[in-house]
């Protein structure tokens, strides 16, 4: 099919030749005609590709749970807590300074290129961790990775937003959290020999050059982000690409969509503008969300679990297997509601869920508590903490963020969210198990669990509904004409 060539113009001469286009019967040819919603099949495998970047995400974060000890034994730095602390941690360090950057690699380059950027370090750096022989190879390796996980986080969530129709919008944004948990437990599982098997470790890293490849190599068959093209003024190309996601007869619906939402905004945003500007509430509104979800004590549950099931016998294995079925139990649930329910109605009920969850934890650290009383409170409040978190507070901020932001700072806006997930996941990470040493599990999670009504409050305050809605008409509503 052949589509009228858009050349980049200002507004009012583009919805001038819009409405002379429609007043010469554009509007009443068939070709034309917005039937209903596009069709999802179009635009899944697109999605299904970038989400690989979340599947990486995942397995790079456990694919030294169960190989550790046999990693510190061949590298030779075992029972030093201090190196075993980093060859975990070094990730979150890398994935930092990769968000940092993410923001200005997807204007400058593209979505699709900043995947296949990103893609690179995790292909090297596992390979380099794979071959390693000393801690350092080992540590090189896994920062590599982890700046390549940093851009690609920031750009999957970017991603998926703008290629989506806005009906399954919702749907496809809780696939990046199911890709995280199925590579998350695909690492678990792969590193269960590593303490039979002598080097099966290596293994475990060799394997994860497979998906990376696959996202570098997929990229090249997926469309671009019609958004990004626009704002190149390469209209006719995102012409195109609306074609390729949603079928020709939404191609003019989604161009004209686009041009509402074009304020003539060509000049690159700069960070104080982010922190001050007439954008600065809702880059408030995203980085909190994501400082009120590292707060509330999520990767503190992920580590503390094991140890709470430990003291009643049960193996770490099994504990994975717990906690990894209640995380992606949550994830299909929030992918079955995101779209009918809603995104605000989520993220309330999923901080409260968490709330009384670790009301539940906190009971069970009561010394009073008889013994088995506190184990099914303690174990019940977990499962329920980690599966309540992955219904909304895990899925939606990735969502939300992208829908709220205008397109203009949509990228950098995401980067520098992002860079404030990674720091208080760092700092949450480090603090909390001297944290649990002097003040005690009760105070502290009390704290946690203080954190998550404070969230539900904000959210009741600050998030708009984005349900349903394109891009374009939220920017409107967010951002009117001044």
């Amino acid at each position: 099919m052949n589509f009228p060539t858009y050349k980049r113009m200002n507004s009012r001469d583009y919805s001038e030749t819009m409405n002379e286009e429609d007043n010469l019967g554009f509007s009443q040819n068939d070709t034309w005609q917005d039937s209903g919603n596009p069709s999802w099949k179009r635009s899944l495998p697109h999605v299904l590709v970038a989400t690989m970047t979340s599947f990486l995400f995942g397995y790079h974060i456990g694919v030294v749970n169960e190989p550790l000890e046999s990693i510190s034994l061949d590298l030779g730095f075992r029972g030093s807590t201090l190196a075993e602390g980093l060859v975990v941690s070094i990730c979150l360090g890398g994935a930092f300074v990769g968000c940092v950057f993410s923001g200005s690699i997807a204007d400058g380059f593209g979505r699709r290129r900043a995947f296949q950027l990103s893609a690179l370090p995790m292909v090297v750096g596992a390979s380099m961790s794979a071959m390693s022989t000393t801690l350092q190879g080992m540590l090189l390796g896994r920062l590599l990775v982890g700046s390549g996980m940093g851009v690609g986080s920031s750009v999957a969530a970017l991603y998926v937003a703008e290629i989506s129709p806005a009906f399954v919008r919702g749907t496809y944004g809780s696939f990046i959290q199911i890709a995280t948990c199925l590579g998350l437990m695909a690492a678990l599982v792969v590193g269960i020999p590593s303490k039979d098997i002598m080097g099966w470790w290596r293994l475990c890293f060799w394997l994860s050059t497979i998906p990376a490849a696959t996202l570098g190599l997929g990229m090249i068959f997926c469309a671009e982000s019609p958004i990004w093209l626009y704002k190149q003024g390469r209209t006719s190309e995102a012409e195109a690409e609306f074609d390729k996601l949603l079928g020709g007869s939404h191609v003019h619906s989604a161009m004209m969509e686009l041009e509402k939402s074009d304020r003539g905004e060509t000049e690159g945003v700069k960070l104080l503008e982010l922190l001050s500007g007439r954008h600065s509430r809702v880059v408030f509104i995203g980085s909190t969300l994501y400082a009120l979800q590292q707060l509330s004590g999520i990767n503190a549950v992920f580590y503390f679990s094991s140890t709470v099931f430990k003291t009643v016998g049960i193996p770490s294995n099994v504990t994975n297997v717990f906690i990894g079925i209640s995380n992606l139990a949550g994830s299909f649930i929030a992918m079955a509601l995101m779209d009918k329910v809603g995104r605000k109605l989520l993220l309330l009920w999923s901080f409260l869920g968490m709330a009384v969850s670790m009301g539940l934890q906190v009971a069970g650290a009561s010394s009073y508590m008889p013994k088995a009383v506190a184990f099914y409170l303690s174990v019940g409040g977990v499962l329920l903490y980690v599966l309540t978190f992955a219904v909304g507070a895990g899925p939606v901020p990735g969502l939300l963020l992208p829908e709220i932001f205008p397109s203009r700072i949509r990228a950098k806006a995401i980067a520098f969210c992002m860079s404030v997930h990674w720091v208080f996941n760092f700092l949450v990470g480090l603090l909390f198990l001297r944290l649990l040493e002097k003040v005690g599990p009760q105070l502290l999670y009390t704290v946690f669990s203080t954190v998550c009504l404070v969230a539900v409050a904000f959210v009741k305050k600050n998030v708009i509904e984005t349900k349903g809605r394109s891009l374009q008409e939220i920017e409107i509503a967010l951002l009117p004409d001044e």
